[in-house]
C-alpha cells in the first residue's frame, strides 16, 4: 500500500472538476481508471458543485478560481489535480497548499514534447485557443504548437458518445496535417473519444487527465524527495 510520506496514511490524489457536470465527472473518473492498482494511491474525482456546466469563457475561467482554492483548503490529498484543460487558477491553487497541483493541460504538453516535435491540440470552443496560449507561453512551448483546432460545440456534445466523434477525427487529421505528431485532446469532455480518434489519425492521442494521473503517481510513488526538495 502507498502511503503518504508525511502521515503514514494511504496517499490520495484527488482530481477536481471545475465544471458541475457529473456525466464529465465520470468520464474523467473513466479515463483515470487504468491508474488505480492494488495497494497503490487512491485517485478521487470530485464535482465542483458551484462550477459552470462547463468553461468556456475567460469569465467562466476566472469564476472558478477562488471556488477551486476554497476546496482545496477544506480537503487533504498529496497532490491536486485541476481537471480542465484551462487551467484555471493554477497559479493561486498553489498558494492554498503545500502539495503540488498539476494542470491537466501543462500535464498533457508535457507529455507531448517528451515524445514529439510538434503537437496540436483539439479545444471545444474557439475561447479556449487564447487560454491555451497562455499556458504554452507560460511553459516557453508557444513554438511547438503546430495547430489547434477549435470543434466550437457544446460540453453536452462532447459528452454524447457519438454527435461529436467524426468532428474530432476531422480536427485530429488537421492537426496532423498542420504538422503535429501527436495530439492533445483540448477538453475534458472528450477523454471517451480518445482511442477512437488515435486510431483514425495515426498519431498518439494525450488525454490530459491521464497525462496529469500519470505525473501525479510518478510524484507520489518517487516519495518525500519530490515533495521536499532538499
Amino acid at each position: 500500500m502507498q502511503v503518504c510520506p508525511d502521515t503514514g496514511a494511504m496517499s490520495r490524489i484527488l482530481v477536481i472538476n471545475p465544471n458541475s457536470s457529473a456525466t464529465c465527472s465520470a468520464g474523467i473518473d473513466a479515463a483515470i481508471a487504468p491508474f488505480r492498482f492494488p495497494g497503490g494511491p487512491t485517485l478521487v474525482v470530485a464535482t465542483l458543485a458551484d462550477g459552470p456546466p462547463a468553461i468556456y469563457t475567460w469569465r467562466d475561467w476566472h469564476a472558478v478560481v477562488e471556488p477551486i482554492c476554497r476546496f482545496i483548503e477544506r480537503e487533504t490529498a498529496d497532490v491536486f489535480i485541476v481537471a480542465c484543460a484551462s487551467d484555471p487558477g493554477i497559479e493561486a491553487a498553489r498558494a492554498a497548499t503545500d502539495r503540488p497541483v498539476l494542470g491537466v493541460f501543462r500535464s498533457a504538453v508535457a507529455a507531448a514534447v517528451a515524445r514529439a516535435e510538434q503537437f496540436g491540440v483539439i479545444a471545444i470552443v474557439e475561447a479556449s485557443k487564447a487560454r491555451h496560449r497562455a499556458a504554452l507561453r507560460s511553459m516557453g512551448l508557444e513554438q511547438r504548437l503546430a495547430a489547434e483546432v477549435a470543434l466550437n460545440v457544446t460540453m453536452d456534445t462532447l459528452l454524447d458518445p457519438d454527435a461529436a466523434r467524426s468532428r474530432l477525427i476531422a480536427a485530429g487529421h488537421e492537426a496532423v496535417a498542420a504538422g503535429a505528431q501527436t495530439v492533445i485532446l483540448g477538453c475534458t469532455g472528450m477523454a471517451h473519444h480518445r482511442d477512437a480518434i488515435e486510431a483514425a489519425i495515426g498519431v498518439p492521442v494525450i488525454e490530459p487527465c491521464q497525462a496529469a494521473a500519470a505525473l501525479a503517481l510518478g510524484m507520489v510513488l518517487a516519495g518525500r524527495s519530490l515533495f521536499h526538495p532538499s
